[in-house]
């Protein structure tokens, strides 16, 4: 008679993995979850997000807030809103005169003669009340016998507090500059989208405005907000091009805005032109003054002038500097008229400034230097459209991070 086996007999034991196989099955799957996982590490900002549900007209949502709100009314703005400390104001303005109330026009120590009548200025603005100290705030050209008179900045900017949260109060300061203010208040609420800073509410009888606050400040304080320890590991080229591509955005937005084409004439320099823009808490921009933006009606041919004054330097497009040679004095009914592709000139030194001198930068303005030569054209009807040009910066955006996504691939 057969014995079975002994019951709950256990067959041979399994062998167990050496140490090193489990080590390397280990590495493998490590890389494979690096690999599926790797845009997550290769962070190449993607840029504020869009806005699917944006409130609708005449209301308005802060960040991290999903509600829409009213704009603010004079009642609330004048029994909600504290106004805590001033941080700002409005540019100081200058027109010509034939007396000076609190400038003159002097002139410059070895500076040229430009023609019959026509000589390099030093602009000096004297303190209120007092010719015994005098501050010199730019050189302009003045055609003699005409002053500048100098006026202070027409409104003041209050770091204030709304229902805990900080917004920023403008208040008008020189009510002969009403009309300029008016402009700007209607110009901020039929732009309101993500390219301009939130209207929060205003008040035509007490001229003031209330918008959302940014810490960050103006667009020029870039550098110095990068150099501080808290934003230093943004101080990348992927961030840089973001806030280039962030720029172009805008003026794509104005050139194709509700109210038609629009022209960003508060640009005649460089720092003039990034005073207009502020920097956001998540590293967007945000247009932040309006008052300047004539509109270009092609139908019916309508182009636009900046301004009244001579305009000079490398930084504005050629069509916006004199035509007729230094003999002929500047006058403004002869001086033509121009179009949107003055933004478009301007665009390679902006988004030079913006790009800095980071590593990676170079390579950056190496794939942009197609875009930015046909930005630089004479004519400007061959300069491309702001769409063009923002389209150009996504194609470079996405090339950089894919070439950054393989390199980091073939490392695995």
């Amino acid at each position: 008679m057969e014995t079975g086996p002994p019951e709950g007999r256990k067959g041979p034991a399994p062998r167990e993995l050496p140490p090193a196989v489990g080590l390397l099955l280990s590495m493998a799957l490590m890389n494979v979850v690096l690999y599926l996982c790797l845009d997550r590490l290769v962070t190449v900002p993607r840029g504020p997000a869009e806005h699917p549900g944006r409130c609708p007209p005449g209301h308005f949502s802060m960040e991290q807030v999903t509600t829409c709100s009213p704009w603010l009314s004079c009642e609330q703005l004048r029994t909600e809103v504290r106004p805590l400390k001033r941080v700002g104001e409005g540019a100081v303005k200058t027109k010509c005169a034939r007396t000076a109330v609190w400038g003159s026009c002097s002139p410059a120590s070895g500076g040229r003669t430009a023609g019959p009548g026509r000589a390099s200025f030093q602009l000096l603005l004297f303190q209120p009340k007092s010719r015994k100290s005098m501050t010199v705030l730019k050189r302009v050209p003045c055609v003699q016998p005409f002053l500048f008179v100098v006026s202070s900045a027409p409104f003041k900017v209050f770091l204030s507090e709304w229902k805990e949260r900080k917004v920023a109060l403008s208040r008008l300061t020189r009510p002969e500059v009403r009309d300029d203010f008016l402009h700007g208040l209607q110009m901020l609420r039929a732009l309101q989208s993500e390219h301009v800073v939130t209207l929060l509410g205003y008040c035509e009888d007490d001229n003031t405005i209330l918008t959302e606050y940014h810490p960050l400040g103006a667009l020029g304080n870039l550098e110095a907000t990068l150099s501080l320890a808290k934003y230093r590991s943004l101080n990348t080229w992927q961030h840089r091009l973001q806030l280039a591509l962030g720029y172009v955005a805008v003026l794509d937005f104005l050139h194709r805005s509700p109210l038609g084409t629009l022209v960003m004439c508060d640009s005649s320099d460089l720092p003039k032109t990034l005073s207009q823009y502020l920097l956001t808490a998540n590293f967007s921009i945000v247009l932040n003054d309006l008052d300047a933006l004539p509109l270009v009606n092609r139908s019916s041919g309508a182009l636009v002038k900046c301004g009244h004054r001579e305009l000079r330097g490398d930084f504005v497009a050629p069509e916006q500097l004199w035509p007729f040679g230094e003999d002929v004095p500047f006058q403004d009914d002869l001086m033509p008229a121009y179009d949107e592709k003055t933004d478009i000139w301007k665009i390679p030194d902006v988004s030079s400034f913006l790009l800095g001198h980071v590593e990676g930068s170079d390579m950056v303005r190496f794939h942009l230097f197609d875009i930015h030569k046909a930005c630089k054209s004479q004519v400007p009807a061959e300069r491309p459209t702001a769409q063009a040009v923002l389209n150009a910066y996504q194609k470079v955006l996405n090339l950089l991070r894919d070439t950054a996504t393989s390199q980091t691939r073939e490392m695995l």
